[in-house]
């Protein structure tokens, strides 16, 4: 059965876009992390007085800022570049590319040739994919755990600010 390339390179664009989804995702739970940290460290000398009187504060605030940092943790991960891989020399991975030929000639050779066998061409193209796919699978777990965490502190933070508003009113 006669193979089209196109399939193949149309599901690289889908992975490629997948990355970016999680990355972007990722990113902005960080961000959204930095700006809560920020405006509860910016006033945090508002509640040294709750913080001496109230020993439920200091708990929740401290587990509230646990679950903060673990949320950071998996979102930060998902930008770490982790590949644990074992695959052949693959013409169409970068670290393979910069790597593992000796100069730009040889490189272009092997990729020339790889093209000109179907055979050849569609096995590197799939292996690329499937590796693609484990690092999207891990990059999506990453988040995933990161989400979870996040609605955790999201959850804990309910009571933090009802303590705060109960000081301040």
């Amino acid at each position: 059965m006669k193979q089209d390339p196109v399939n193949y390179w149309e599901q690289f664009e889908r992975l490629e876009r997948l990355i970016k989804a999680s990355e972007l995702k990722a990113g902005l739970i960080f961000s959204f992390h930095g700006l809560i940290l920020g405006l509860f460290f910016d006033r945090i000398n508002n509640f040294q007085p709750l913080f001496e009187e109230s020993i439920a504060f200091k708990i929740l605030t401290f587990t509230w800022l646990i679950f903060i940092l673990i949320s950071i943790f998996f979102s930060v991960k998902c930008f770490i570049p982790r590949m644990e891989l074992k695959y052949d020399r693959n013409v169409f991975f970068f670290g393979d590319i910069v790597h593992e030929f000796d100069d730009v000639k040889s490189f272009s050779e092997t990729f020339i040739d790889i093209c000109g066998d179907e055979d050849q061409l569609y096995h590197q193209l799939a292996e690329q994919i499937h590796a693609e796919s484990k690092i999207i699978d891990y990059k999506f777990r990453c988040v995933k755990r990161s989400i979870s965490y996040m609605a955790i502190s999201l959850i804990l933070a309910v009571p933090v600010v009802a303590l705060i508003l109960s000081y301040l009113f």
